[in-house]
């Protein structure tokens, strides 16, 4: 297979037949055009639509999720402890309250999840370093996907020998004793590929308690076994470690951002500074998972059969502070998929009808320990956890003429959930330390065993109704209403509780081993749904080409995870009615020869609606207005400098009560490339300029106070080099 140049869009392809592409982009890809097929084919969906070239993002040493998805406008990604840690993504809102382990997305390595059967899934594993492009579909555009959440799916695209022949090696290093090398090579053969590629970076980062490591191989091998069919088979395994290193209060923030937060103090007039003890409970994550899959194309003509099977083995422990112990997850879940896609015009990018169907089941041990002083205690529960998750979608794209298309559709979901309690001993024990001096243990204690069985099964149609409109080549309006479903993880269905940042779950009161009191809640929680209105409109005029789309949401029994001024859990709870408006705009320009500027605006309203505790306070955690601009310029035909901002210009809601405020904040970024030849390029990044000190992120809890530990600091300046050579 030869290569050869093609132009895909920042955010957008251009229209089929257009002139002019939006932000053209280099990227190498097969004879075929995959990249540029695909982005033609996003243009004309109904609905918020991305695709992402690695090359937007691929100058970087170590890039992250925020790094790749800077430029899509509706997707916001605050970054926790830097690096290979967990962010919070969401879509629209989804999940907006879930973390660390975190749901609301459909996340997918070669159009298969990455996700537990339960809906769950960790960050992490998503890698962007290992891409070559990336697919993101907001609302109910990730139902074709087999998707079951309101915020949509994001998919991560492996290389293969077709849009990476050769071999490339990239090492980097830079502040924080980050180092890293990543590496990719394909062959190329007649009618077999293989690519493989690695990538392993650490760090010791910015603050004083925040290394974190990542380890990934993967690979995939693509047979054609006749001119019908083609067969992929692919591969990965990513093993993720990080410190977690935890929120601090804004007086801290503001003090000495790299410092961690050392728990609650006892004065005279009472406990201040509320918070989890870091340098004491040593939180952290080590994570690991084993992915396999293949994908088998039949093309027929005007009808086309995908079928996937992909197998995910995940082992997870997280080392929480001792108010949630340390919890051991390992399990498996396996995923079937099958599509069939009905085109009798060729000249149309868009089935005439397509259906999928898309079931995923899954077990896993799951083992809770006391943390002690940052060992492993006693054990305190066990359970055996189920789940499955069977969605089946259905849609045509009608063409009402050569310019309006009319795309109704419709989905089915059933989901189970139930937990086997396995823990056996008739008490369950408790430890806790002396709120006046830490370090100190107090008496131990226990508690009465309260079973944590359960057995949920949810389903719901959602069907949905989308138009387009095609005025000119380069233009195009599109409009849709649509229903979703999600129903609750095994995280929101059973959670620690009662614990304080000096005693562990079912120890309200650290001083008293014998009160009775809960260690688990086990909600009876009801999935959320939503009816979204939205409307957009894509297009080119002259040197400026623009993506926006806004939409409006109403959702019945939003999935919200609660947490007090501590930062102890208190379970998931249903809100009754909530509402998410927002807004997602793209624009690029060519502003001069060699200048190109970008930005991608998010704004966000997501309310409580006669709430009895919280009225129409805003969601907590979910930044109004999210601006991240950038300014190329190529200088020479080697050479390209860049700089990029990140802008919340206005202060984000820490709690639902809406009573503590994260403070506005912009990071500026600068960036180079110069390439020495056609074999061998350098690059070289400055981030956060002006060395400003912010929260990248909050803790988000249910009713704050003025001096607690909520606020997760990014990082101060940086300083970063590296190398790529190919041949």
């Amino acid at each position: 297979m030869s290569s050869t140049a093609l132009s895909v869009a920042f955010a957008q392809s251009a229209a089929p037949g257009a002139t002019t592409m939006l932000d053209p982009i280099v990227v190498q890809t097969d004879e075929n055009g995959t990249l540029g097929v695909i982005a033609e084919r996003l243009w004309l969906l109904p609905g918020g639509v991305s695709l992402v070239s690695k090359q937007d993002y691929g100058s970087l040493v170590a890039p992250t999720l925020s790094d790749a998805l800077a430029g899509v406008p509706g997707v916001v990604v605050q970054d926790f402890f830097g690096a290979n840690d967990q962010p919070r993504v969401q879509i629209r809102g989804s999940g907006l309250q879930q973390n660390p382990v975190e749901r609301g997305i459909l996340m997918l390595r070669d159009g298969l999840p990455i996700n537990r059967a339960d809906g769950s899934y960790i960050v992490g594993f998503a890698n962007p370093g290992a891409a070559e492009a990336i697919e993101v579909y907001r609302g109910y555009m990730a139902n074709r996907l087999g998707a079951m959440v309101l915020g949509g799916a994001i998919n991560i695209m492996s290389p293969t020998a077709a849009t990476m022949p050769g071999t490339e090696l990239t090492v980097g290093a830079g502040s924080f004793g980050q180092v890293g090398t990543s590496g990719r090579t394909g062959y190329d053969g007649d009618g077999l590929d293989a690519a493989l590629h690695f990538d392993v970076t650490r760090r010791d980062g910015f603050r004083d308690y925040n290394a974190s490591d990542r380890v990934e191989i993967g690979g995939n091998i693509e047979a054609e076994l006749s001119d019908a069919v083609t067969t992929r088979l692919f591969f990965s395994y990513t093993d993720l470690g990080f410190d977690v290193s935890g929120p601090i209060n804004k007086e801290a923030l503001e003090e000495d951002p790299s410092q961690v937060s050392s728990g609650p103090l006892v004065t005279p007039a009472g406990v201040i500074n509320p918070g989890p003890n870091v340098e004491r409970d040593r939180p952290r994550r080590d994570a690991s998972q084993y992915l396999i899959g293949s994908r088998t194309t039949v093309d027929l003509g005007d009808h086309q059969i995908d079928i996937g099977f992909g197998y995910t083995y995940t082992d997870d422990t997280f080392r929480f502070p001792v108010s949630s112990g340390i919890r051991e997850t390992v399990g498996g879940d396996l995923t079937g998929m099958l599509r069939y896609a009905y085109t009798p015009d060729a000249d149309r990018l868009l089935p005439l009808f397509e259906t999928t169907a898309q079931y995923t089941i899954g077990s896993a041990e799951r083992r809770y320990y006391l943390n002690e002083s940052g060992a492993r205690g006693d054990l305190f529960g066990s359970n055996d956890l189920d789940a499955s998750t069977l969605s089946l979608h259905s849609g045509f794209n009608i063409p009402l003429s050569a310019n309006w298309t009319l795309s109704p559709a419709i989905s089915y979901a059933h989901a189970t959930r139930s937990s086997d309690d396995t823990y056996s001993a008739a008490t369950r024990p408790t430890i806790a330390y002396n709120p006046a001096n830490p370090t100190v243990r107090l008496p131990d204690g226990a508690v009465p065993t309260v079973s944590t069985d359960y057995d949920y099964s949810y389903d719901a149609w959602s069907p949905s109704l989308g138009l387009t409109f095609e005025p000119a080549a380069d233009q195009i309006l599109f409009a849709a209403v649509s229903r979703s479903f999600e129903p609750p993880t095994h995280d929101d269905l059973l959670a620690t509780v009662n614990g304080t940042p000096n005693s562990s779950p079912g120890r309200p009161a650290p001083g008293n081993p014998t009160l009775p009191a809960a260690v688990f809640s086990t909600p009876d929680l009801e999935a959320q749904t939503a009816t979204t209105v939205e409307v957009g409109w894509r297009g080119s005029h002259g040197v400026l080409r623009w993506d926006a789309t806004t939409y409006y949401a109403w959702i019945d029994n939003e999935l919200l995870s609660l947490r007090d001024a501590t930062g102890a859990s208190l379970g998931a709870i249903n809100a009754d009615q909530t509402t998410h408006f927002g807004i997602e705009l793209g624009l690029t320009a060519d502003l001069y020869d060699g200048v190109t500027g970008r930005l991608a605006y998010t704004y966000q309203d997501f309310r409580f609606r006669d709430d009895p505790l919280r009225g129409d306070n805003q969601l907590a955690g979910a930044p109004r207005h999210v601006i991240n601009a950038s300014l190329s310029y190529q200088a020479t035909e080697d050479w390209s400098l860049g700089t990029s901002l990140k802008w919340v210009p206005d202060k984000t809601p820490v709690d639902n009560m809406n009573t503590l405020w994260a403070d506005p904040y912009a990071v500026v970024d600068l960036k180079t490339e110069y390439r020495i030849n056609d074999h061998v390029s350098l690059f070289g990044e400055i981030t956060n300029v002006f060395n400003e000190r912010y929260a990248s992120s909050t803790l988000i809890v249910d009713q704050a106070t003025p001096d607690q530990a909520a606020f997760l600091p990014g990082d101060g300046r940086g300083f970063y080099v590296g190398v790529t050579s190919r041949f």
